[in-house]
């Protein structure tokens, strides 16, 4: 069974009708029960990261996550879910995170007004290296984004694939350990990200 972390916003139920979709069995839930029971965990993530934040720390969610990374469980963190990995966010007048991977997460500020904010639509993603979840995936594969903060990782190894928008080049995939997450979301990427999906339904955690 795969735990879709319910933090009461976001993209929960569209995340389980595509794992639905590929015949994988899938519970939204705030239990920490359940998510420690799980085959694998995905925090599907639209919102804010201030008020993500305050509900999973009044859950005693962030103990459950880092259990979860520390058992070796699979874990998918998606659009939001691939920033509050990180240490700290400058959304909401700057917002403590989970910290799994050490890095901050930053506003886009476009130069002259040229590009739109939120990013918003499909762009690339470079992969920079060969990992089970993207088995089977195209490089320079075309995903679907909607987000107007983006991660900076302090160590760019955990960096697995980059997109570029508004004069930044950034990490639209993060990948260590058990955990993968990207910054778009694959739920609705059509056929494609639904192979990104079943991928991670496989995946054991390891490279």
């Amino acid at each position: 069974m795969i735990a879709i972390i319910d933090y009461k916003a976001g993209n929960q139920t569209s995340v389980r009708l595509a794992l639905e979709s590929l015949s994988a069995s899938a519970e939204i839930t705030d239990r920490k029960d359940t998510i420690l029971s799980a085959d694998r965990v995905i925090f599907p993530g639209v919102g804010a990261a201030g008020s993500a934040m305050r509900r999973i720390s009044e859950s005693g969610l962030i103990e459950t996550i880092h259990e979860v990374i520390n058992r070796g469980i699979p874990f998918l963190g998606i659009c939001l879910g691939s920033q509050i990995v990180l240490e700290r966010s400058e959304e909401d007048g700057g917002t403590d995170c989970i910290g799994l991977v050490a890095g901050t997460v930053k506003r886009f500020r476009p130069s002259g007004g040229k590009d739109k904010i939120p990013h918003m639509g499909w762009n690339s993603v470079e992969l920079l290296r060969v990992h089970p979840v993207f088995a089977g995936i195209e490089n320079n594969s075309e995903f679907y984004f909607v987000h107007s903060y983006y991660p900076v990782p302090e160590n760019t190894d955990c960096v697995l694939g980059r997109t570029n928008y508004s004069d930044i080049e950034f990490a639209s995939v993060i990948a260590s350990g058990n955990l993968v997450a990207t910054q778009f979301h694959p739920e609705k990427s059509g056929r494609i990200g639904l192979h990104v999906l079943e991928n991670f339904c496989r995946w054991s955690g390891k490279c």
